[in-house]
């Protein structure tokens, strides 16, 4: 509770104010859309055909996929779409950090990293919103080098776990990263859906992030530089949420892998930076890589041994205990509850599901949550290989997947004005 409890004060602050939005601007930055994809071929198309359909000229975005380690027709399925392919082939090199760092460098090779004001990182199975560009661009020229999205989720209402995801998302971009920018505090890169200045990428000299989550590892070593990662509400991209159990056991143990990879390797300089006064991100940050679910499995931890040594020294007192143990998760559980019905009650409009389904949603976030005790604890005792999770294209006809039409639309303007 010590730990965290400067975000009850942001929870109270999400609530009660607005996303911060940025001025309109004429200026048309030019931007690469640079996308990891690895046996990906029945999602890409969609999310090319999205990049298309953006209210933005066409003839300032190019779109670069990196065919990772590929044994389909992602390629193939890129290339038809008009994409830039760089295909891949390294199984001793293999995650997300280093195909990034294959894009950068075929880029920096061929046309140079100046070629592009901005680079913006998206995953093959994300559907962007048409106006995307358009509000990244608004953030990006309003002085922001580092700029992270609002991720919203293609199947809310598939079923309890990508339910759980989602208001998991939505309660990090509303709660933390919406008050974060409202504060003057650094935002935190999740994985996909961001922007960086071609400016930082030409210092770095290309990638340079290899973890397990190379977006966090990226998000730390830029704040350490004295860098803002800016957010952007009104950009908005759908992402796709596991719905199977298992593949959600392994994808959250590699992420909780990788914040202890994170937590190592900058834990120390993230609290000498802290108290020396180089502002409050870093703390924020460094509660970020030590969530609160690792806490938590110590705290289960003290509670199995005050019953066990209770039981054993103290009988009569055991009853007491135990009633102890069970209010503070009955606790836990209410406060998830509340965090959860924020997040709903918040984005309500921006979820695309069931008003049934938005509620069942914020009812078993707790459950959800306390799933992650038992994978952070498998965590910290065993290590984790990168397991694919397939992903299927969404409905043609559906409200989010509407980009198909546009980017005919938008050809045939393009045709009318040449």
């Amino acid at each position: 509770m010590i730990c965290y409890s400067y975000q009850v004060v942001y929870l109270f602050i999400s609530f009660f104010t607005k996303p911060k939005r940025y001025p309109d601007t004429e200026k048309r930055c030019r931007y690469a859309f640079i996308i990891s994809a690895r046996n990906e071929e029945n999602v890409i198309s969609q999310l090319c055909d999205s990049i298309k359909a953006q209210n933005y000229p066409r003839e300032l975005i190019d779109t670069f996929v990196i065919a990772d380690n590929c044994t389909d027709s992602t390629a193939d399925a890129a290339r038809e779409c008009g994409a830039i392919v760089i295909e891949r082939s390294d199984l001793s090199r293999v995650g997300k950090g280093y195909a990034l760092e294959a894009g950068f460098d075929y880029i920096k090779k061929t046309c140079g990293i100046d070629a592009y004001d901005g680079y913006i990182v998206v995953d093959a199975d994300n559907l962007l919103d048409t106006n995307y560009v358009l509000e990244m661009n608004k953030c990006f020229v309003s002085g922001a080098r580092i700029i992270t999205s609002y991720r919203n989720t293609k199947n809310y209402g598939d079923n309890w776990i990508s339910q759980g995801y989602s208001v998991w998302f939505m309660r990090e971009m509303r709660q933390l990263n919406a008050v974060r920018s409202v504060l003057g505090i650094s935002s935190e890169l999740r994985g996909t859906g961001f922007l960086v200045s071609s400016e930082i990428i030409k210092r770095q000299g290309g990638w340079i992030h290899h973890l397990m989550i190379e977006d966090v590892q990226f998000s730390v070593d830029n704040v350490l530089a004295g860098e803002t990662v800016m957010y952007c509400h009104d950009a908005i991209f759908y992402d796709e949420q596991p719905t199977s159990f298992v593949a959600s056991w392994w994808q959250r143990k590699r992420w909780c892998r990788g914040y202890l990879q994170v937590l190592k390797r900058y834990g120390t300089r993230l609290i000498l930076a802290f108290f020396r006064g180089r502002g409050f991100s870093n703390f924020d940050l460094l509660m970020s890589m030590c969530p609160a679910f690792f806490i938590s499995v110590g705290a289960v931890v003290v509670n199995v041994l005050a019953l066990v040594l209770t039981l054993i020294l103290e009988p009569y007192a055991f009853l007491s205990t135990l009633l102890a143990s069970i209010n503070m998760m009955v606790a836990a559980c209410l406060l998830f509850n509340l965090i959860g019905f924020i997040a709903v009650i918040t984005e309500w409009k921006r979820i695309k599901t069931s008003a049934s389904k938005k509620i069942c949603s914020a009812i078993i976030f707790p459950l959800f949550m306390a799933t992650y005790i038992p994978i952070a604890a498998a965590s910290l005792f065993s290590g984790t290989d990168w397991k694919p999770i397939k992903h299927m294209p969404v409905d043609p006809d559906c409200e989010i997947s509407a980009s198909k039409k546009q980017a005919a639309l938008n050809e045939e303007r393009d045709e009318a004005i040449k």
